[in-house]
């Protein structure tokens, strides 16, 4: 249901973008606009009112935030709710269905499965191991030194990144990646409304670490190798700003890999703005031979990593090499958090590390996740399709005729499962018509092979062109 709400404004103090806000909370706690009612557009409202769209667009937007309002892209924004929502307000991962596992069920491309190379019984095996080591020390806290041998142990497995000068002391252990971005958002962010750059197309789980901080999240344009040097300097001169999250390997949707100039401009603007740089590295695959932010930047760069994508991702087990000199900061902030991780982990982890069984894993999944590409590659490549060798995802651009919302509709209905753009997109509406597939090792090939087909298919006959 469309509403022609024209809230009167006069009389309002302060901000009209607050006043704004103000008169849509009254008027959906009082009833006057119902649940699912749709809000005028943007433009639209603010023409009527005599205010600029950036001023309507930051209203919707908070109000969006507090859970009041849902914008829903290609349609507009709604009444969602007379009361706030507390929390985040959707899921970082989406669980796989539990008909997964059966040959008839639908094949979940949404997020990287590895397949088993190894890695259950190398598990089963050091954590037996494990447990006949287990004293007195686990009775106690895990403490800020406690996980020294792991941190020894993860700089050797880094060692394959060139990440510039590392130590034991310039390293947190997380939960994970998502845990290490959390990490390093809450050592570097100040103030009531911090500002934190990203790619406009990026991995969500920055824009949910920022909420989570009371963070405004600015979204910088990308070309061909990413964030743009350029359009980083303009919203840092427009918006200010203290942190910029970045995947300069592999960028998350679009695969994009920055090359060394790129790498040095971005480096060069977060010193001239004073920004710290998030280097999201999660994406482990062979390396590109190509310095690392931490390298050209190490007084200001986190470099965030973990063995969810290469070894298993049950382990929840990540790392973040600090600026130089901050390790002790990355450190306190995490026992402040979660006083460490359990003993059990770090004990697992480091002898997956120190027996070289990790790295034999790696190499192992790598190689099939490889074959898996390949079949991907000849299957769908006659389209806009970007990847790169050894990484677990592509990115397709679809034909002229398909929208991303239906593609994945439709796909969904023939039992494949993948993630629109929308779902990358930091700006609303801003999402162009394409699609993350990403790759199946839990599955067998035939399987996989047939998902691949329904996608061919697809693609080959847009809406317009099906069959009746």
């Amino acid at each position: 249901m469309d509403t022609n709400w024209r809230p009167d404004l006069a009389g309002q103090t302060g901000p009209k973008y607050l006043a704004l806000l103000r008169a849509l909370r009254e008027d959906v706690r009082g009833g006057r606009l119902a649940e699912g009612c749709r809000l005028p557009p943007v433009r639209a409202l603010a023409w009527s009112l005599g205010i600029t769209p950036g001023t309507v667009a930051r209203a919707y937007q908070i109000g969006t935030q507090e859970g009041l309002l849902c914008a829903v892209v290609g349609r507009g924004t709604f009444v969602a709710s007379a009361s706030p929502r507390l929390g985040p307000r959707e899921p970082l991962h989406i669980d796989r269905l539990p008909d997964l596992d059966r040959e008839t069920g639908p094949v979940d491309l949404r997020s990287p499965q590895l397949p088993d190379v190894g890695q259950t019984e190398a598990l089963s095996r050091v954590m037996i191991e494990a447990a006949g080591q287990i004293g007195a020390d686990y009775l106690e806290y895990p403490g800020l030194r406690r996980d020294s041998a792991c941190r020894r142990a993860v700089v050797d497995w880094l060692s394959c990144c060139r990440l510039g000068p590392l130590t034991e002391e310039d390293l947190v252990l997380t939960h994970g990646g998502q845990n290490g971005i959390n990490i390093v958002l809450s050592c570097c962010l100040r103030g009531e409304r911090p500002v934190v750059l990203a790619e406009a197309l990026a991995y969500p789980g920055f824009r949910h670490a920022a909420r989570l901080q009371r963070a405004e999240v600015v979204p910088v344009a990308l070309d061909a190798e990413g964030m743009r040097p350029d359009a980083l300097d303009a919203a840092c001169r427009r918006h200010g700003g203290q942190v910029v999250c970045i995947a300069p390997e592999a960028q998350n949707p679009t695969t994009a890999r920055m090359g060394l100039a790129r790498r040095e401009e971005i480096a060069a603007v977060a010193r001239a703005h004073d920004l710290q740089i998030l280097e999201d590295d999660c994406y482990t695959m062979p390396s590109s031979g190509l310095p690392a932010l931490r390298a050209l930047a190490p007084e200001r760069c986190w470099h965030v990593a973990s063995l969810s994508k290469p070894i298993s991702a049950g382990l929840r087990f990540g790392m973040v090499a600090c600026p130089t000199g901050m390790g002790e900061t990355g450190r306190l902030a995490a026992q402040h958090s979660y006083f460490g991780l359990a003993r059990p982990v770090t004990d697992i982890v480091t002898r997956l590390l120190v027996s070289g069984e990790a790295a034999r894993l790696r190499v192992a999944a790598q190689v099939a996740m490889t074959a898996r590409q390949g079949l991907a590659v000849a299957a769908l490549g006659q389209h806009d399709l970007a990847w790169q060798p050894g990484l677990t995802f592509l990115w397709l651009r679809l034909p002229s005729g398909w929208r991303a919302s239906t593609f994945t509709r439709m796909a969904e209905a023939e039992g494949v499962l993948l993630r629109s753009a929308d779902e990358y997109a930091l700006v609303d509406g801003h999402a162009p018509n394409a699609v993350r597939i990403a790759l199946a090792g839990g599955i067998s090939e035939e399987r996989f092979n047939r998902a691949l087909a329904t996608l061919a298919r697809l693609l080959a006959n847009p809406p317009g062109d099906l069959p009746v």
